[in-house]
């Protein structure tokens, strides 16, 4: 049985360590074992990446049960903590989702507030900081105080006008927050700028997705940002690699003749 108390309290402390906590997410038993050997303390995984490597489409249509059973293979892997992103829920009420993480053996998770109801929308912000302090709630019920990433989905939205989105990102931010969120992740934004706005308004750990054109993990660290991890780069990357490899073996047996 793994220690999720323990797993949640090192978890957090991560983020307000004297350098950002770095996650290589993840999407099986293979890649966590792999993370962890490299010495990563903790694992993420990445929905897009689980869902693209079973066969479903990113976007909540994997279904609940499909997820959580991958968090679990990847869980029982490690024995680092183990951080699960859940996109925005699937549909479950926040005790039912709290017991399906821990089942899963995840010491946190992000859980984002695109409303998948209404595609290009996001969830009310005051609507979802009560969806993430439920959730914390029903965690310290059962004894984990769950490190819950409340990711920020104005940006990757385009939700209302450009010089609009970083007072929203800020407003939902520290609602969030407040709600008891250990981070917020307002993810996809990338400029240096508005990156160290966010940090000093909000007050909270931040996460970066580092990705081309954000700065580099040293300016970052400069900046204050607590958290950063790279989503479904490492699935891409793999997927890429498998590809060359596989077109080289069919062009060698293209030019077999008997």
């Amino acid at each position: 049985m793994r220690d999720l108390t323990g797993d949640a309290d090192a978890l957090r402390r991560l983020h307000h360590g004297p350098v950002p906590l770095l996650l290589a997410n993840v999407w099986d038993a293979a890649g966590a074992h792999m993370v962890q050997e490299l010495g990563y303390p903790a694992v993420a995984t990445s929905s897009g990446a689980v869902a693209a490597s079973l066969g479903y489409d990113d976007g909540e249509a994997m279904p609940a049960e499909v997820a959580f059973a991958a968090v679990e293979r990847v869980a029982r892997a490690v024995d680092v903590p183990v951080t699960a992103d859940i996109e925005a829920g699937y549909g479950l009420d926040p005790v039912t989702l709290v017991d399906c993480l821990l089942h899963a053996g995840a010491a946190g998770c992000n859980l984002e507030d695109t409303d998948h109801a209404d595609p290009g929308a996001l969830v009310p912000a005051e609507t979802q900081a009560e969806r993430v302090r439920a959730v914390v709630e029903a965690g310290r019920a059962r004894g984990i105080d769950l490190v819950v990433n409340a990711r920020i989905d104005v940006h990757l939205l385009g939700v209302g006008e450009p010089h609009t989105r970083l007072a929203e990102m800020v407003r939902r931010g520290r609602l969030y927050l407040d709600a008891g969120a250990t981070c917020v992740f307002p993810i996809g934004v990338s400029d240096e700028g508005t990156i160290a706005a966010l940090v000093e308004e909000l007050g909270g750990p931040v996460n970066v997705f580092l990705r081309p054109g954000v700065p580099t993990l040293r300016a970052l660290a400069d900046m204050g940002v607590a958290r950063i991890s790279v989503g479904s780069t490492l699935y891409r990357s793999a997927v890429r690699a498998a590809r060359a490899t596989a077109e080289e073996l069919l062009a060698e047996h293209a030019g077999i003749r008997r």
